[in-house]
């Protein structure tokens, strides 16, 4: 096994480092060095069993630091605007979503139409009704709350899936409820939207539908049927889409982040505050949904996951194709990697807690 401590200890060497320099008024390099510290710890933390699982979220902090304090190289490459490519970047991860899917996913339907019920209820009626509340408490400008409205419209994200491994919940109940939200998305979050975000910012309803058809059901519906087609026979696809996946979010959020960065700075803490809200908020009714329904505990872990893990890819895409990233788009930017800390510590709360039912 590979000894990944000495990372450890670098990143904490550089994290010091950065504070120095801070201190001093020295910038120039704060941001490569801040960088680098989150890079190192991706690498250490997976020294320790119970933090692997904040790998990428790391890479993703490091990445984001970078942006951060130098916008300019993640805004324009030789004069094309870099927010072009978040839309086939989704479309990319929706069709390694398909290729890993088959008809015989959504058989629990069939089998255990209760959880799968609840479990999509509940993600577009808790996040959606949450999202609203806390934007409105927010006082934020209308294309940002309109951000935090649109991240609570979305359906639940692919990590969802990964934390229920981990946290000995449901997981084919959670395939299942991932699969469901994302393919009923393309109807219900633009309605949504209207509903509770038309106030805010100008909605239409019927583009919405067609450009998150471009986005979700169109690479979806392709990748089903390369899985068709080649089944047993795209090992390496198999293989490889995960970490295309991981580099497409990376890539996402870091444009995002500095499309919207004087905005962050601005309004950042607050709006970490409110995403963690919407976050934990998410899970503990999620859970107490499941819970009040009489299902089981495995099944109550997997829709508190499902309900507290949204799709900030297809949030970011959406604010990208209004044209408003670097406002409506800050939300999903910043959920993305908070909830997937949030996500590791609940799964290793839970994965050492045998379920109970």
């Amino acid at each position: 096994m590979k000894n990944y401590k000495p990372f450890l200890y670098l990143s904490l060497l550089l994290f010091a480092l950065s504070g120095v320099l801070y201190l001093i008024h020295v910038t120039d390099f704060l941001g490569l060095i801040l960088s680098l510290s989150f890079l190192s710890l991706s690498l250490g933390v997976k020294s320790t069993e119970n933090l692997q699982g904040l790998s990428f979220t790391m890479i993703i902090f490091s990445a984001v630091s970078l942006s951060m304090f130098h916008p300019e190289y993640f805004r324009v490459w030789g004069g094309f605007k870099l927010g072009g490519i978040i839309v086939p970047l989704i479309q990319i991860i929706m069709f390694g979503m398909g290729t890993s899917m088959s008809m015989n996913d959504f058989a629990a339907v069939v089998k255990t139409p209760k959880g799968v019920i609840i479990g999509v209820v509940s993600q577009f009626a808790v996040m959606p009704t949450l999202g609203f509340t806390l934007a409105s408490l927010s006082n934020f400008p209308p294309e940002i709350a309109a951000g935090i409205i649109l991240i609570g419209c979305s359906p639940s994200g692919l990590a969802s899936n990964v934390m229920s491994y981990l946290a000995k919940a449901n997981l084919a109940l959670s395939i299942t409820i991932t699969s469901i939200t994302t393919l009923l998305a393309p109807f219900v979050t633009p309605l949504l939207m209207k509903l509770f975000a038309g106030a805010l910012v100008e909605i239409d309803v019927l583009k919405m539908m067609w450009d998150i058809n471009k986005m979700i059901i169109i690479p979806i519906g392709a990748g089903l049927i390369f899985n068709k087609l080649l089944k047993g026979k795209s090992k390496w696809l198999d293989d490889a889409m995960p970490i295309v996946s991981m580099i497409g979010i990376a890539c996402i959020i870091t444009i995002i982040t500095a499309s919207g960065r004087d905005n962050l700075l601005k309004i950042g803490p607050l709006l970490i505050i409110i995403v963690l809200i919407h976050n934990t908020f998410g899970y503990l009714l999620g859970y107490w949904s499941a819970r009040l329904l009489k299902m089981p505990e495995r099944d109550c872990r997997t829709v508190a996951i499902e309900v507290g893990m949204q799709n900030g890819g297809l949030a970011s895409g959406l604010a990208e194709k209004l044209g408003k990233a670097a406002t409506m788009g800050l939300a999903a930017a910043v959920f993305g990697p908070f909830m997937n800390i949030t996500g590791s510590i609940l799964a290793s709360y839970w994965h050492k807690k045998e379920p109970k039912d």
